[in-house]
């Protein structure tokens, strides 16, 4: 599995978006399609919320990536 620590230097990041700033997909409207799939669970939980939130602490996986947000 594939690792990436995502440094989150504001309070949260929409899911879709992180998908899109980690490069797992090019846009936020990819990323829905991502999440809106079933392929992504946060914290273990498969997450259908395109636009949760995410804070530093998460762990968010998709596929073999697991990314884990990190305060900046």
């Amino acid at each position: 599995m594939q690792h990436i620590d995502f440094e989150l230097d504001r309070d949260h990041v929409e899911l879709n978006q992180l998908l899109k700033l980690v490069g797992l997909c090019d846009s936020g409207g990819a990323g829905k399609a991502i999440v809106a799939s079933g392929a992504v669970t946060v914290d273990g939980e498969v997450e259908l919320r395109k636009t949760c939130k995410i804070r530093a602490g998460q762990v968010v996986v998709v596929d073999e990536v697991e990314i884990r947000v990190v305060q900046a």
